[in-house]
């Protein structure tokens, strides 16, 4: 009963295809098709005497996982799908383990373990489930590896089958700091939620200009949270790419609203949504950068016991660069210290991040302060800390959630020689 359509993702090189193709036969009898979904790589055309016979194989090149997989989905025929990633082989164990969900299981997961960090990944899935949702469209994960994973964090988990047994196996991977850091961030998908509700109030800001590009990345990890935040509120500054009508697409979500400006810069985009924060603090996030899916449980448990006199909560800052290819690769984490005092602030490794407003604070203030330098478009950040900072506490904790992206359109790194005229104007 040839029932089970497979899908290879992101083969880098012919031999690792070959010879996960080649392993293929240990369940050729319920191989109905073969799809293969990666960038597009002459290197990676299938030739025919590496397929099984009387088997179908399509290749579908995509420089986007997501668009690729909700196209994939299209195709798919026979009650099942498997799934195999780069590297990923089929041995004999296979033959041990029952390929087949009962009535209530759509999703079969086992674990693959790389140093410490074990991750539950997607296996066999029903091809009925698959096909009710373009939800691979709904959500962009950060990096390739995260797509699943981010679907998988997403179901209910009485419909999920774990499995164990060594019916994977791998060729040999050079376990990177950048594959690290990314499996450190997948396992945080599988954190289960507390049911301690007893959190202070959050929200999200985000002010976008021309950040088509990585803006639904930003508002993805918001809504991908174990502990979602109370309010998303984000303002389109003018934006001349397609950022605003990706913006829209966000509306049906209760917690998001969208708002937009004539573009006057960031300090005046988020002084524009003070108005409509009712959250007792409110989380500043960069349209290009993104958050760790247990970002605001972390925060929350560090928001519990700080004192009344502390206006900002800040910590540390994770650093991504992103590649020509598309993908990301890990810079290194910049870990957070203690402010106290104007020359700490104007001498600290900036940004300062990730800031955690005390939302009465910033109100208290009339939000951030518009100066002549550059009528207030860049450093706004430096200048509402710099105020705050004479009557409230800046508090450090020693806490990582927070992903920069580093890019060739980010304005601050355009703009970083203007800093030694920029702090001349501050008071």
């Amino acid at each position: 009963m040839k029932d089970i359509h497979i899908l290879l993702l992101e083969p880098s090189n012919l031999e690792n295809l070959r010879q996960t193709l080649t392993s293929l036969n240990f369940i050729s009898n319920r191989v109905r098709d073969v799809t293969i979904i990666g960038e597009h790589n002459t290197l990676l055309k299938p030739e025919s005497s590496f397929f099984l016979q009387a088997t179908s194989c399509t290749c579908l090149f995509y420089t986007n996982l997501e668009m690729g997989l909700n196209k994939y989905i299209e195709m798919l025929s026979g009650e099942y799908v498997l799934v195999l990633y780069d590297q990923d082989f089929i041995n004999p164990h296979i033959q041990e383990t029952k390929l087949q969900l009962s009535d209530k299981q759509q999703v079969m997961v086992y674990p693959i373990q790389i140093r410490d960090k074990v991750i539950q990944r997607p296996f066999l899935v029903k091809a009925s489930f698959f096909k009710q949702t373009n939800y691979f469209l709904k959500y962009q994960a950060p990096f390739k590896e995260a797509v699943l994973l981010l679907w998988l964090s997403k179901l209910d988990r009485s419909c999920i089958l774990n499995v164990s047994g060594n019916f994977i196996s791998q060729m040999s991977k050079i376990v990177s700091r950048t594959l690290y850091e990314k499996m450190n961030f997948l396992e945080k998908y599988q954190i289960n939620k507390p049911s301690d509700l007893n959190k202070p109030s959050i929200s999200v800001i985000v002010s976008n200009y021309n950040m088509s590009n990585y803006v639904d990345v930003a508002l993805s990890s918001c809504f991908s949270q174990i502990q979602l935040p109370d309010q998303v509120l984000v303002i389109d500054d003018g934006s001349t790419d397609s950022s605003y009508k990706q913006l829209e697409s966000w509306k049906h979500l209760t917690e998001f609203q969208l708002f937009s400006q004539e573009n006057k810069g960031k300090a005046k985009a988020l002084n524009n949504l003070l108005p409509h924060l009712e959250t007792e603090f409110v989380l500043e996030l960069d349209a290009d950068d993104w958050l760790d899916p247990d970002a605001f449980l972390v925060i929350s448990s560090q928001l519990r016991n700080i004192s009344n006199d502390v206006a900002v909560l800040y910590g540390n800052l994770r650093n991504w660069k992103q590649t020509k290819s598309g993908d990301i690769k890990y810079k290194g984490t910049t870990q957070g210290k203690p402010v106290y005092t104007k020359k700490q602030l104007l001498s600290y490794l900036l940004p300062l991040g990730p800031r955690i407003y005390r939302t009465s604070s910033l109100k208290r203030n009339n939000g951030f302060p518009i100066i002549d330098f550059m009528d207030g478009r860049m450093y706004e950040d430096v200048v509402i800390l710099n105020k705050l900072l004479k009557n409230e506490r800046l508090l450090y904790r020693d806490f990582t959630v927070y992903n920069v992206r580093e890019h060739s359109l980010s304005i601050t790194k355009k703009s970083r020689p203007k800093w030694s005229d920029f702090i001349k104007y501050l008071d």
